[in-house]
């Protein structure tokens, strides 16, 4: 049934970065999924399929440019939304997530409530008032 899975997979190194963006989400209501590398990331989005995946890109072993380009390429995981969580914020920033196949792109530092309410509208659910 549609709109049922709660689960976030979040691809995160910094640590203060996870905590933060866990705590709200959790507190929000989802399941949190945690990896610290974009090899870990992969196979945690193949093991788990979560309704959502927030990528940083500047991660160890495989950045998130191709950790996503990787998971777009896999049929099992290509529908999974992927938003871009970076500190590279330029313009060609944003121009290469949407060339990597990230359906969203926040710049780094991120308001926890900017994410949190990023990742409700990529999953269609409304804010509460």
């Amino acid at each position: 049934m549609p709109g049922t899975n709660k689960t976030v997979l979040l691809v995160e190194d910094n640590e203060d970065n996870l905590v933060i963006y866990s705590t709200i989400l959790r507190h929000s209501g989802y399941t949190v999924i945690e990896a610290r590398d974009g090899q870990a990331g992969i196979e945690a989005a193949q093991r788990e399929h979560p309704a959502i995946i927030l990528m940083d890109v500047s991660i160890p072993l495989i950045d998130g440019w191709e950790a996503t380009r990787r998971l777009k390429a896999d049929p099992e995981t290509a529908s999974i939304p992927i938003i871009a969580l970076t500190a590279h914020a330029l313009a060609s920033d944003q121009q290469k997530a949407v060339d990597a196949g990230c359906d969203g792109y926040i710049p780094k530092p991120a308001e926890p409530r900017v994410v949190l309410a990023a990742v409700r509208r990529q999953l269609g659910e409304v804010e509460a008032a």
